[in-house]
């Protein structure tokens, strides 16, 4: 049997509290048994000017995650070419981790433009996609392919732009953001 192995990918920058809630609620409630974080070191839909340090991201999602054992801190995206194309960097984590069934977790936000994602149709067609709610990006589950899950899970409208506006503007957002992660920007 396969281990049941969620692939939350994004930049992660920095993780905040949702990620963490979300990523927890499919650990406990939605039967995953592991969850990776996969630190995407550049989105090709994103500037890559506002992305902080590869490593900084990386380091503050493993601080945010050493406490719970089914939570993984991944920087596979790093030594695979760039930007990281989603369908790519599946296809390689089948071949590199052939003991593992990965589900892609992606936000409804993501889904409503899913089919200009590069290999649209290979990623759905080889891949188990789960689609978490995201405000204002609602979601029809009847019109959906067998394959294609959409999850029920709690809302939490917090960002990581907001978690950067608020650092940048010296607000103390301890509760945003796991203490550990939050000690290690405060010492910076």
């Amino acid at each position: 049997m396969k281990i049941k192995t969620g692939i939350f990918g994004g930049s992660f920058n920095p993780i905040h509290i949702g990620h963490l809630a979300l990523a927890n609620y499919l650990c406990e409630f939605e039967g995953l048994e592991e969850l990776w974080f996969l630190v995407s070191p550049q989105n090709p839909i994103k500037k890559q000017e506002i992305l902080w340090d590869d490593q900084k991201r990386l380091q503050l999602v493993e601080a945010a995650i050493v406490d719970y054992p089914k939570f993984r801190a991944s920087d596979f995206e790093f030594s695979l070419p760039r930007p990281s194309y989603t369908f790519y960097t599946l296809s390689k984590l089948k071949e590199t981790y052939p003991l593992h069934s990965f589900i892609l977790i992606i936000g409804s936000d993501n889904w409503i433009y899913f089919d200009k994602w590069k290999e649209a149709n290979r990623i759905l067609a080889e891949n188990e996609v789960w689609i978490y709610p995201r405000p204002g990006f609602p979601v029809n589950g009847d019109s959906l392919p067998v394959n294609i899950r959409l999850i029920n899970a709690p809302l939490l409208e917090i960002s990581s732009t907001f978690i950067r506006n608020a650092l940048s503007e010296r607000k103390d957002i301890r509760y945003f953001l796991h203490p550990n992660s939050y000690k290690i920007l405060m010492e910076e």
